[in-house]
């Protein structure tokens, strides 16, 4: 039987984005389940042997993870997971986190991966909003967990991981039988729902399909990043960020390469992670990069190739700081979790330091005014995007003011300029207005960064 609890509650058509497929490969068949296309399909081109995720006491190969996941979802359709019901995953980066989240998409339920830092009242939003009936949940964050659930009513179970106790999820992986097929899934079918911090008021609920989560390795990942098959990711978001989950999972997963998952992901074991393991992809903020620069010595950092940007504006002083000591160009990014992951971006020869970059193969962006008319190169306005991917709130009148007229409003002041590159200004509600001249934060950062007393700050 088919829970339509997500379907039922998707946002009117008429307030939904324009979505686009410009590009050949994002025209995918109408059935389609995203962790057999990222997983399955991998052990079907004869990678099983290969490493698939690095955690901090083991390597699981391909094969082994495929083994992992598909006893995962022989445990959850055990317990009674039903297509199209929310579970609920709580746990830091680890191989078991990924291997519940792809299990999850197997039998064709919807995953919604939570920060293992959240407390129960904001784990108690979530799960009433999202009418979760079953959580993963790693036994050392299970605490905040029980207190939420005593006001869910509608979470009957929690299967904690990282204990054999009986009725625990490691006990009944081993005895279960390995899921033999997954659900057959429309493509359209909703895989997951990803809920933004809250920091502006009451969390939304993005939901996005098994189509979406492909889309985001097939533009972002494979036209600007690039990646290989022997390269190893690494990174600091927790998946339940969805700048995290295509970093660590859906980008690594598609082209056969490994990840580095590390729990606590600082600065400094960032740099240990990369150092130990020959890391050559790194995803974390402008934050952090300049963090990293203080604490690792330049071979702790050669193996790297390429660094990924995002999460908050990159300076011209980070950036520059970055190649001065790396000889990489930082690749920006601005994403949101409306639309998955990245979609304005550059990479290579394409980069102008200072500019966010051009709207990635797949989208195409625009810069609006207030009525949501098309400003002219040079002038500040509202960022605007369409793509394969776009906002579909959860049951959530906040949809019309994400979306308008087809267009996604992320809520950035912009510019382009007449080469078609895009310059961060500000969010829409924090420019400085000084003696009649728009004044961003970015600007006053940037001279701040000059200034002596800080010139050398991480």
């Amino acid at each position: 039987m088919r829970d339509d609890f997500a379907k039922d509650r998707l946002p009117p058509r008429a307030t939904w984005p324009e979505f686009r497929r410009d590009l050949p490969e994002l025209n995918y068949p109408a059935r389609l389940n995203c962790a057999t296309e990222l997983l399955d399909a991998r052990i079907a081109a004869g990678d099983g042997d290969r490493p698939c995720f690095i955690g901090p006491d083991e390597t699981w190969s391909y094969a082994e993870t495929l083994d992992r996941v598909n006893r995962i979802a022989a445990v959850l359709r055990a317990r009674g997971v039903q297509p199209g019901n929310r579970v609920l995953l709580r746990a830091p980066n680890n191989p078991m986190m990924m291997a519940s989240w792809l299990a999850v998409q197997k039998l064709g339920a919807i995953a919604v991966a939570t920060m293992p830092l959240l407390r129960a009242a904001e784990l108690r939003v979530i799960l009433n909003r999202a009418q979760i009936s079953l959580a993963i949940c790693d036994r050392r964050f299970d605490g905040e967990l029980a207190d939420a659930a005593l006001d869910a009513p509608s979470l009957r179970t929690i299967l904690r991981f990282g204990v054999t106790a009986p009725g625990c999820l490691d006990a009944e992986m081993a005895q279960a039988v390995p899921l033999a097929e997954a659900e057959d899934t429309a493509a359209d079918d909703i895989a997951l729902i990803a809920f933004t911090s809250g920091t502006t008021g009451r969390p939304k609920g993005c939901l996005h399909s098994h189509r979406d989560v492909l889309a985001i390795a097939d533009t972002f990942s494979a036209h600007v990043l690039k990646p290989r098959p022997d390269d190893i990711f690494c990174g600091s978001a927790p998946i339940a960020f969805t700048f995290g989950l295509g970093a660590s999972l859906i980008f690594p997963l598609r082209v056969g390469a490994a990840t580095v998952l590390a729990e606590a992901a600082s600065p400094e074991s960032l740099v240990q992670s990369i150092a130990r393991h020959r890391a050559t992809l790194c995803f974390t903020a402008p934050t952090a990069y300049r963090a990293m620069l203080s604490s690792a010595a330049p071979h702790q950092l050669a193996s790297l190739r390429r660094c990924v940007s995002a999460g908050e504006p990159l300076s011209l002083e980070t950036r520059n700081r970055f190649k001065a000591a790396t000889g990489l160009d930082l690749i920006d990014g601005i994403g949101a979790t409306e639309l998955l992951h990245i979609f304005i971006s550059a990479a290579d020869d394409e980069i102008r330091p200072g500019a966010t970059g051009k709207p990635v193969p797949g989208f195409r962006a625009a810069i609006l005014d207030e009525a949501g008319n098309e400003l002219p190169d040079g002038v500040i306005g509202r960022l605007a995007v369409q793509g394969p991917t776009g906002c579909r709130y959860l049951d959530d009148p906040r949809q019309t003011e994400y979306v308008r007229n087809g267009w996604n409003i992320t809520g950035d002041a912009y510019l382009r300029d007449a080469d078609g590159y895009y310059w961060f200004q500000a969010r829409n509600d924090d420019m400085i207005v000084s003696a009649g001249y728009n004044i961003s934060g970015p600007e006053v950062e940037e001279v701040l960064l000059k200034h002596r007393p800080y010139a050398n700050a991480p």
